[in-house]
């Protein structure tokens, strides 16, 4: 099984001192928290679990406050431990993932689950967060050897990677569009190879919405290189299109 993460923490080194902020010069209002959010991307972004000084050294944090952070999110199921004692993202965060756009993954869930049946691969469903592409649900094979895990969370630059490709399709073409972009709005989908997670590729399709934009990406990942790609593109646009179909 392959864990993958994608995307880097955002914000930087934290200020001394554990009390809550002003409101000006980018302070946040609330450090403790805005160091607990950034403990939960940092633990996306990597995708694997990590021990206390790493974490801790990432973020520009204390030991002894990145240890009471994780502590606390830990009692909140939102980070568990492995058998290492090292940290990863926890149940908790799946949890409050289905709360988020829960109309879209409600009309997603059916596709993405015949899409691992049909292809053996994780499937899951992409929305845009500012300039960030973020995955909201995904589904794993229950039968398969060996698959790769994608959490709820995860996250990467929208212009990276094919659900990020996917997500700007319905975009109009610019003089700068990526070669990918382009072949991507010619075929229906997109597709990458290592753009997040060296060895592993991906190929997702866009969600149309009524107006013709993008509701969100579905997307799959897997790391055979011998894989049908025009096959798997296609699968996966047919789903795009019948997520979009269920929200209307």
């Amino acid at each position: 099984m392959t864990r993958a993460g994608s995307g880097a923490p955002r914000g930087g080194t934290a200020t001394a001192g554990d009390d809550d902020g002003g409101q000006g010069g980018g302070t946040p209002q609330s450090q403790t928290l805005d160091r607990g959010l950034r403990v939960l991307e940092h633990l996306a972004a990597v995708g694997r679990p990590q021990p206390i000084a790493e974490i801790g050294q990432a973020l520009g944090l204390h030991r002894s406050i990145t240890y009471r952070l994780l502590r606390t999110l830990e009692d909140h199921r939102l980070v568990e431990r492995d058998p290492a004692g090292h940290y990863w993202l926890g149940l908790g965060i799946a949890g409050l993932a289905r709360g988020v756009r829960a109309d879209l993954q409600s009309a997603a869930l059916p596709w993405l689950t015949a899409l691992v049946a049909d292809l053996g691969m994780t499937a899951f469903l992409v929305v845009r967060a500012g300039d960030d592409a973020v995955t909201v649900t995904s589904v794993e094979p229950q039968d398969s050897a060996a698959h790769v895990v994608y959490r709820p969370g995860t996250r990467h630059p929208v212009g990276r990677g094919a659900p990020g490709l996917a997500l700007l399709v319905p975009e109009p073409p610019a003089p700068g569009d990526r070669p990918e972009l382009v072949r991507a709005r010619e075929v229906g989908w997109a597709a990458s190879h290592g753009e997040v997670v060296p060895g592993l590729r991906s190929i997702a399709a866009p969600v149309l919405g009524p107006d013709g934009g993008a509701r969100a990406a579905v997307a799959v990942v897997f790391v055979d290189e011998a894989a049908d790609t025009g096959r798997i593109g296609r699968a996966v646009a047919d789903a795009a299109r019948g997520v979009g179909a269920g929200l209307r």
